[in-house]
Order: C-alpha cells, then sequence, then structure tokens
C-alpha cells in the first residue's frame, strides 16, 4: 500500500512518456494538452503534480496557474480529476483506451476506488 493514487499515477506517467516519443504525433499531444487544460483547467495542477509526465506535456504554465489549495475532501478530488482525464484521453484519441495495470492487489485503495469509478 502506497502513496495514494500511486498505481494510476505510474500507470499515467508512462502513458504520457510514451506519448512524448517520437512515434506519437505531436499534434496529438498538443490536442490533448488542449483538451486537458479546456475540462480541467486550473484543476489540471494536481493532477500534473502527481504525473510528471503530463506535466512535461502541460508545459511549465501548469504550475503558475491559479488553483484552489484548500479542499476539504482532497482524495475525492483527486479520484474526479483522474476519471476526468481518463474521458479527456478518450475524447481525445479517437480510439479505445485500455488501461491495464498489473498486481493491482498491491494498489493502495485510493488507486482501487478510482478504477470503481471508470
Amino acid at each position: 500500500q502506497g502513496k495514494p493514487f500511486s498505481a494510476l499515477a505510474s500507470a499515467f506517467d508512462i502513458y504520457c512518456g510514451n506519448l512524448m516519443k517520437e512515434s506519437c504525433p505531436s499534434s496529438y499531444v498538443k490536442v490533448l494538452a488542449s483538451n486537458v487544460m479546456a475540462s480541467l483547467g486550473g484543476e489540471a495542477y494536481h493532477l500534473a503534480k502527481m504525473i510528471p509526465n503530463l506535466a512535461l506535456i502541460l508545459g511549465p504554465d501548469v504550475f503558475d496557474i491559479s488553483h484552489d489549495q484548500v479542499c476539504d475532501h482532497p482524495q475525492e478530488r483527486l479520484e474526479y480529476l483522474l476519471c476526468q482525464f481518463v474521458e479527456v484521453i478518450s475524447s481525445s484519441s479517437g480510439a479505445p483506451v485500455t488501461l491495464f495495470l498489473d498486481d493491482l492487489q498491491w494498489a493502495d485503495s485510493a488507486s482501487i476506488a478510482a478504477v470503481n469509478q471508470l
């Protein structure tokens, strides 16, 4: 049992890292960044903190965005943001999205809760 959402953050970090490789068109990466910002706005900051390669896709300005630090339910907010991120990925790619999580029995409870929401 690691940090909350560590299983999903790791999976999405690998996904975003793969997007930045030469095999993925840069136009898709730009569309994804634009769609993430349009969908999540300043809340994208919280995902960028968890997913370093997403921060690279969104650019350094994501950390300059005004965002609400005070939250009564931060775990629920991150769960919602992760679900929204999956929605953005699936709508941006135009193809089915498959999330493969190996050894899910070792995942933290927050990741399990978020997977159940997907």
